[in-house]
């Protein structure tokens, strides 16, 4: 399988990048129903920018296969 156009996945990274702050945030709260610490905003957004990346390029592979198979 080849690679995502790398100017796609920094075009999809943003968005990526904040749906994983909002989810790791949510997360922490639903954690804290067990007892585990909320994490602050910065922190959400901090790991959101690292979770973000995988998440892009997977998000990035997905649609360079529905191109391919568009073109087919």
């Amino acid at each position: 399988m080849k690679r995502p156009s790398p100017r796609l996945v920094a075009a999809i990274y943003p968005l990526a990048a904040g749906a994983a702050a909002v989810n790791l945030f949510f997360l922490s709260l639903l954690g804290s129903w067990v007892g585990l610490p909320v994490l602050s905003p910065y922190w959400s957004v901090l790991g959101g920018a690292v979770l973000g990346l995988p998440a892009a390029r997977a998000f990035a592979r997905h649609i360079e296969r529905l191109i391919d198979q568009a073109e087919r």
